[in-house]
């Protein structure tokens, strides 16, 4: 992936994201979601791992995966058609001896995530090649308001499969543009929405901000971009 101009640190949060190559689309069926959801679960690991032999081999399900200790700690993220956005930071809690090989959490478990989603996608595809726009992209979180801002961004993003434009005109009517969020799967919207199902273990709340396990605080931040927008 080559050196990145601002290296990954400790204790800070970062904004990753990517997108399709020439803003193709990267999932083009609800399976090719579910897969890339499984693998930003299995991936986070310190393990060596490979799908086809870790899981469907074991007869096991992705979730229920022993990954030992975990690259990163995910606090938000989203799948649109052709592309992603993660809201993480470098795993706190991971051991000494992972520190002293000189890798770096984040970087590790997008090598091993991308990686993973380009050999799917490409043999179930038929095709070979770069799937994505060149290497994912970052960006420091460096405030509370920045944080708080992108932690809403992630969890809006999906409005614009049902109208594109709805940062500039707003929705009429705030109840469908929320039960739309609700009811797509492939975010993480739905598990601070209390929603009880295994992609909930994806997320680390614990090495985040408090307002992060706060609802009110949440629906507040999301009800007041919809408002602002609203006409």
């Amino acid at each position: 992936m080559g050196r990145r101009k601002v290296p990954f640190v400790n204790n800070e949060y970062y904004h990753i994201y990517n997108r399709g190559n020439s803003k193709q689309k990267i999932f083009l069926d609800k399976e090719d979601y579910k897969h890339f959801v499984k693998l930003l679960f299995v991936c986070n690991s310190n393990k060596k791992f490979k799908f086809r032999d870790n899981i469907i081999f074991q007869k096991i399900d992705a979730f229920d995966f022993e990954r030992g200790e975990q690259l990163v700690s995910i606090g938000s993220w989203v799948l649109m058609p052709n592309h992603f956005h993660l809201y993480l930071t470098v795993n706190l809690h991971m051991s000494d001896m992972w520190r002293n090989k000189n890798k770096n959490g984040i970087s590790e478990f997008l090598r091993k995530l991308l990686t993973a989603y380009t050999k799917y996608f490409n043999a179930k595809y038929c095709r070979a090649g770069t799937l994505y726009e060149g290497p994912f992209k970052s960006v420091h979180i460096e405030n509370d308001n920045q944080a708080r801002y992108l932690f809403s961004y992630i969890h809006l993003n999906p409005l614009k499969l049902i109208n594109k434009n709805w940062k500039e005109e707003g929705f009429k009517n705030k109840r469908e543009a929320l039960d739309f969020l609700k009811n797509y799967r492939y975010s993480s919207y739905v598990d601070f929405k209390g929603v009880e199902r295994k992609e909930t273990k994806i997320l680390n709340l614990e090495d985040f901000p408090k307002y992060f396990n706060n609802i009110q605080d949440f629906d507040n931040d999301i009800m007041n971009w919809l408002k602002y927008k609203d006409k």
